[in-house]
């Protein structure tokens, strides 16, 4: 109750005289301190966004739900709204690379979950290529005997025709597979050998669906904005998305080693566990979760 308390009255009367005492001090508005003060990357355009969200102004508030063909109109609207200067390069500059990874963000998620809604169809030519090119990945030296076999299980999938497995996710979850298994396929290959262990095995296609949901999930509630404001100076883009997913895929084969689990029957609560450590990272407003980083000496 005291929280609720205090969030209101911050919102409503503490942060509208915080603002007013910050502007005589520094001669400079809200908007002016944050993009002049911080460095590029998440730390600056969260603050900008939360500052956008919660102005009293009509056109700040609107800035944060414009897409990229709006955005240089945008910030224009805005310098003149709080009566900057257009020649501020600066303001101008950095506002702008703020609007494009807020439209750009709200884009990615749209265009992830249209991909995530797709069925997988098995009379589709380029859904069954896909899948093809993931088995070819992972098992150069063996040849399917047939589209519908139990040989789909030695990489992973529950039984003899992977489309049921892809239910949950759509043709987002074989997109992320076939995207690991090509751009890392040294350590997707690898991987996959852990997987079959005697005793800590697991099925790898079904837990590489299963971090394609928990990818999608955070990035639903934008728990990825950290991570992806630090990535890319712009607009994030469906690679970013897929690189996270890499990153997910690599760590949790290595965190499922490090715990040891009992069975595969304790999956989810390992599963449970590997989320929420993820979710500890990107409360980090400086963090960026990337194979590419994981990998380096």
């Amino acid at each position: 109750m005291l929280v609720y308390f205090w969030g209101f009255l911050y919102s409503h009367y503490v942060r509208f005289w915080l603002k007013w005492i910050l502007r005589l001090l520094t001669g400079k508005c809200e908007l002016q301190r944050l993009l002049g003060g911080s460095q590029a990357g998440a730390r600056r355009t969260l603050s900008v966004e939360r500052s956008l969200e919660s102005s009293k102004n009509k056109v700040l508030r609107n800035a944060v739900h414009v897409e990229e063909p709006e955005v240089e109109k945008c910030v224009r609207d805005v310098m003149k709204e709080k009566k900057i200067e257009q020649k501020d390069t600066g303001f101008k500059t950095n506002l702008h690379i703020s609007l494009l990874q807020i439209s750009g963000y709200k884009k990615l998620y749209l265009n992830v979950e249209n991909l995530r809604k797709v069925p997988y169809d098995s009379d589709n030519e380029e859904h069954e290529e896909q899948l093809i090119e993931l088995w070819n990945l992972l098992m150069p030296h063996e040849n399917l005997k047939a589209r519908i076999t139990k040989q789909w299980c030695d990489i992973g999938f529950q039984g003899d025709d992977p489309k049921t497995d892809f239910r949950g996710m759509g043709l987002l979850g074989l997109v992320n597979l076939v995207y690991f298994s090509k751009h890392y396929t040294d350590e997707a290959r690898q991987i996959l050998s852990h997987s079959n262990h005697p005793k800590l095995g697991y099925s790898y296609a079904i837990v590489g669906i299963n971090l394609t949901e928990m990818a999608y999930s955070l990035l639903k509630n934008g728990a990825l904005k950290s991570h992806l404001y630090n990535v890319v100076s712009g607009l994030p883009q469906m690679e970013h998305f897929h690189q996270f997913y890499c990153y997910l895929v690599y760590e949790f084969d290595k965190f499922w080693f490090e715990e040891e689990p009992e069975s595969i029957m304790h999956f989810n609560q390992y599963r449970e566990k590997f989320h929420e450590k993820i979710k500890g990272l990107l409360l980090d407003c400086d963090v960026i979760l990337t194979l590419q980083n994981t990998k380096k000496p």
